[in-house]
């Protein structure tokens, strides 16, 4: 990020850093592997002796895999030393502090090291909830304070927020901006308030993860997968949490709602119960899975784990379906029916009229043309999978269906229509389910005699690639409609996630809170796009930041469904971000037209 840029960078050779945890081990490791002479302090002599022998193995692992060599090996360990007193970092150019997120002990640990460095030396603080601008202006050298944020586990997280307050010397910031490009890092500048850009921004969702589970709307699993197959994380929220530690997760949140007093980030009660019952996570070898032991990554049953999704209902609970109906002849419309089409299914595809059923069967082959060409799919499975498809122009042609999917226009109205019609026409016991993502299914069930029939498949866009299905229950459906549409998910090879019926479902409800408030951060000037874009994708492993999705997404669909969930649950920090609604209402809705956080060439 050149814009980062500033002069006069003061070369940083020797680092110590304080408090060798998991953390402060994998700064140490970064750094030592960089060519630096790294310091390690702390006064636990077992915690000192393991960052040694974590540093050994890791790059044990690296001679192996041909990532250095034996003689670079060495050389790596050589760099590394510990101590278990402050005054090591004496001579260090650079001093990191790790320690425990808590503000006396970082105080304690600053006020040390005031007496024993030099006048030019750095101090950093890890934090990433406690205020910088507090510690340095309690330091003897607050110009010389700032923070520096890595991201667990720091050898392989290419993000590193540098935090700098009031009183924080330009050059001090553009010496640590130098050091951590240095070391393969991607650094973000930003300003002093609790969770900087990337966690302001986690661990809302984290929280809100939580909630949702807490509430028992959705099981762990589900909530879990949702946001794995539907968003493309690396992890689901709350196997995160159990990572992070839910007892630092609740610190991060406790001061992020100090600053803010947003409800969004008011810890959510589980939070603080499993903390205070030591169920903290993998550390604890608990938190909201159980693992193998405290440490382990490995994830054991317990008295929470659901059967495997094939046996969510009783053999025979289900009614069969051979034929199936799509209503509708956009993307999405023509997605779906080449998903069951290809798994088996006989499709009736149905739209206003013949030519555009026709032209959705057309786009269809096309799909299924591409797929041929990068050999996902035989020309015979092709041309039997379009066989299967029939173009019509009326829902008369859904009397024989099994399973009829609505799949128009997101508007209710529309909707409603279509189920009256759909009421008339399909034969008794036929499910009729709906695809919309933001809309109530009840609403859509009593507008048919048979609101038990009625279930919500939220299928997220481009359906034939996304593995993810919302299975929406209302009120009404009944235990042989829900078993039926489990099925068909397993037999069309999509995971199926359980939800009740209320706006956002899973992956919605958690994802627009938290592109909303990346709006915010940009709205009150706090960060950049494009830093917030590079936070989220090397800070958090996301595959879009947040304003390359919302540009894809479209912001007028964005700000619809942000103004659905305020609706639902009134919650202020849930109302939309003005600079959303003043570019939707400027016409810039992000790549369909052209415009929306950036400027996208036209198709």
């Amino acid at each position: 990020m050149d814009h980062l840029s500033t002069p006069d960078p003061m070369p940083l050779r020797t680092v110590a850093v304080v408090g060798l945890g998991t953390m402060g081990t994998g700064i140490a490791e970064v750094l030592a592997r960089a060519g630096h002479e790294v310091i390690g302090i702390d006064v636990a002599d077992a915690a000192a002796r393991q960052a040694v022998a974590a540093l050994a193995a890791s790059t044990e692992r690296a001679v192996r895999r041909g990532r250095i060599t034996e003689q670079e090996r060495r050389e790596v360990l050589a760099r590394f030393r510990v101590f278990a007193d402050l005054s090591a970092a004496a001579d260090a150019d650079l001093v990191i502090e790790v320690v425990p997120e808590d503000y006396a002990t970082k105080h304690e640990v600053f006020t040390a090291l005031d007496a024993v460095v030099r006048p030019d030396t750095i101090l950093a603080t890890g934090t990433n909830a406690l205020s910088v601008t507090r510690l340095a202006a309690d330091s003897a050298r607050p110009e010389r304070v700032l923070g520096l944020h890595f991201f667990n586990p720091a050898p392989a997280m290419k993000l590193v927020e540098v935090v700098s307050s009031v009183l924080t010397s330009p050059a001090a910031v553009a010496s640590v901006i130098a050091l951590a490009r240095e070391l393969g890092k991607e650094p973000v500048s930003v300003g002093d308030r609790p969770g900087f850009v990337a966690d302001g921004l986690l661990f809302g969702y984290l929280n809100q993860a939580a909630a949702m589970y807490e509430s028992k709307y959705a099981t762990r699993e589900d909530i879990d997968a949702a946001m794995r197959l539907g968003c493309g994380l690396p992890m689901g929220p709350l196997a995160l949490l159990d990572l992070i530690g839910v007892d630092t997760a609740r610190t991060v949140l406790e001061a992020m709602y100090a600053a803010s007093r947003d409800r969004l980030h008011a810890p959510a009660p589980i939070l603080g119960q499993l903390s205070e019952a030591g169920l903290t996570g993998r550390k604890a070898g608990r938190g909201f899975y159980t693992y193998q032991e405290p440490g382990s990554d490995v994830v054991v049953a317990d008295a929470q784990t659901p059967r495997p999704p094939d046996a969510a209902a009783e053999p025979g609970a289900g009614r069969p379906v051979n034929a199936v109906g799509v209503a509708g002849s956009g993307t999405m419309a023509s997605g779906i029916a080449e998903v069951f089409a290809t798994s088996g299914y006989r499709v009736v595809l149905a739209a206003r009229s013949l030519a555009k059923a026709e032209r959705a069967v057309a786009r269809i082959s096309g799909s299924l043309t591409r797929s041929v060409s990068k050999g996902r799919l035989s020309e015979e499975a092709r041309e039997a999978a379009l066989a299967r498809i029939t173009a019509a122009d009326s829902l008369d042609a859904f009397a024989d269906v099994d399973l009829a999917v609505e799949a128009v226009a997101e508007d209710l109205a529309v909707k409603q229509r279509l189920f009256q019609a759909l009421d008339k026409v399909c034969k008794p016991g036929a499910v009729l389910a709906t695809t919309t993502s933001s809309l109530p299914v009840i609403s859509c069930a009593r507008a048919t005699s048979r609101p038990g029939d009625v279930i919500g498949m939220h299928f997220f866009n481009p359906a034939p690639a996304m593995k993810l299905v919302e299975v929406v229950r209302t009120v009404l459906t009944s235990d042989a409609t829900h078993a039926s549409v489990r099925a068909v998910c397993a037999a069309i090879r999509k995971h199926p996630v359980d939800c009740g019926d209320r706006a956002g479902f899973i992956v919605n409800a958690l994802l627009f809170p938290y592109l909303n408030n990346a709006v915010k951060m940009v709205q009150e000037h706090y960060a950049t796009p494009d830093d917030i874009d590079a936070a989220m994708k090397w800070g958090g492993g996301y595959p879009m930041g947040p304003f390359e999705l919302l540009d894809v997404v479209g912001l007028d669909v964005s700000l619809a469904i942000e103004k659905v969930l305020h609706r639902e649950f009134r919650d202020p920090g849930l109302a939309p971000a003005p600079l959303l609604e003043h570019l939707v209402a400027a016409g810039c809705l992000g790549r369909k037209t052209g415009r929306g956080f950036r400027e996208h060439a036209r198709a």
